[in-house]
């Protein structure tokens, strides 16, 4: 049962959550260290590929990086389960800001070299597949219920914001350095202080799950614990069916557009690369407007909700196989800056509705679940659209098409919709019932 939370006063309901002290301090302190992020991403990328000259050498720091952050999401959750969101937050930022820290010394004392990359790329991956499941179970514990989607759209729109300034911030300071050595150090450094404002706002707030963790933390092992988060999610025939479409949605569009678009960019459009960066931007933007959307409107009617859904799911299905026959590069943008649009908002209903009928003590594992059904499977989404590329464009985006397409078409079958909607996008989600 979720701690009782004195509710401020405001009519917006954005501005009702940021009222919130906890909720403000959180989210004063993840979206500062979600720039320093993007800093270390653009830092890391550039300082690799002047060390060595290989792009190679780029993808195996990456993926050392990103295997781990996968397989570890499940850990993640089940440990986010014993004690707590907070503290895995906490104690997530604290490893990290030793390690950007250390990198930033490093490089600026010239004493880093490409296998301490990988090491620290590992531990990165690893610290942030705990982090994530427990910082997607937070928002919950901080915001009524009725404030929980005003709450995670505030918290995904920052991340949509930081996602689309916070790259080009880093590359004008690298650049704007006489010393390229000198400006990734900057950045690396820019990214430990960023740290340090999220560990004090952790450290600050006052609840974080600690009780609903003491409660529920017992004898079984951690991975018996990830056996009972699995379980649980399996018999349950809704959240079975949430699970199976989010994955399948994912697998759908991710490796295509990560794949695809880029391609589309290189061999269709007169642009380029200006034409790659156009489109993507078109998305990231949709997405953000989408997510504010989500937020700021009211709830949509549950029958209103019904028919919604499909109709989301089948202009997905539409738009993206449309990206087979566009020759235009502000058509293409446009396509997915609708798309964009819809994402960000129907991610928001998702994660919301989740959120609200799952229970507190198996809200990581189900969090580190969803994660993994999008960062598990978009390595083969993105090898198999590779592979498809080489064979035929148009198939690659038919296909991807027709899956998403058959997402609407299950989603139209009424028990199934009514399954799903009364479950996670009904107008009172707090009177929905948990199967056991």
């Amino acid at each position: 049962m979720t701690e009782s939370i004195a509710q401020p006063i405001a009519a917006n309901p954005m501005k009702r959550v940021l009222a919130i002290r906890d909720f403000l301090l959180l989210w004063i302190g993840q979206n500062t260290s979600l720039l320093g992020d993007q800093f270390h991403f653009i830092a890391m990328s550039w300082l690799v590929l002047k060390m060595t000259g290989d792009p190679l050498a780029l993808g195996i720091v990456l993926a050392v990086g990103g295997i781990p952050r996968a397989v570890f999401t499940l850990i993640g959750g089940a440990i986010t389960d014993r004690i707590s969101p907070r503290r895995v937050m906490l104690t997530s930022d604290v490893i990290r800001l030793f390690i950007s820290a250390l990198l930033a010394a490093q490089v600026l004392t010239g004493t880093l070299q490409i296998w301490m990359i990988y090491v620290y790329s590992f531990i990165v991956g690893v610290v942030s597949g705990a982090f994530e499941p427990a910082s997607m179970s937070m928002t919950p514990y901080l915001v009524p219920s009725d404030d929980l989607q005003a709450g995670n759209s505030v918290m995904q729109g920052s991340v949509g914001l930081i996602g689309f300034v916070g790259p080009a911030l880093a590359g004008v300071m690298i650049a704007a350095s006489r010393d390229v050595k000198n400006g990734v150090a900057l950045a690396m450094a820019f990214d430990a202080i960023t740290f340090i404002v999220s560990v004090i706002t952790l450290w600050m707030m006052k609840t974080g799950g600690e009780v609903i963790a003491f409660r529920t933390s017992g004898s079984v092992s951690v991975f018996e614990s990830i056996r009972e988060g699995i379980v649980f999610m399996f018999k349950d025939p809704a959240l079975r069916a949430m699970f199976i479409l989010i994955a399948v949605a994912n697998f759908a569009f991710g490796g295509p557009v990560v794949v695809g678009v880029p391609y589309l960019a290189n061999a269709r459009f007169p642009e380029g690369a200006a034409a790659f960066g156009l489109i993507i931007s078109g998305y990231a933007g949709g997405n953000l407007l989408g997510i504010i959307l989500c937020g700021a409107l009211p709830r949509l009617s549950q029958r209103w909700m019904k028919v919604l859904m499909v109709v989301m799911f089948a202009v997905f299905g539409i738009g993206l196989g449309a990206l087979a026959w566009i020759h235009i590069t502000e058509a293409a943008v446009l396509d997915m800056f609708v798309l964009g649009v819809l994402n960000g908002y129907l991610s928001i209903l998702l994660i919301t509705g989740l959120q609200h009928n799952t229970p507190r003590e198996m809200l990581g594992r189900i969090m580190s679940m969803v994660l993994l059904a999008n960062l598990g499977l978009a390595p083969l989404s993105q090898a198999i659209a590779g592979v498809m590329l080489r064979w035929n464009i148009l198939a690659l985006f038919l296909v991807a098409s027709g899956m998403l397409l058959a997402c609407a078409v299950y989603l139209a079958v009424p028990k199934v919709n009514s399954l799903l909607t009364e479950r996670f996008l009904s107008e009172s989600p707090e009177e929905a019932v948990v199967t056991e």
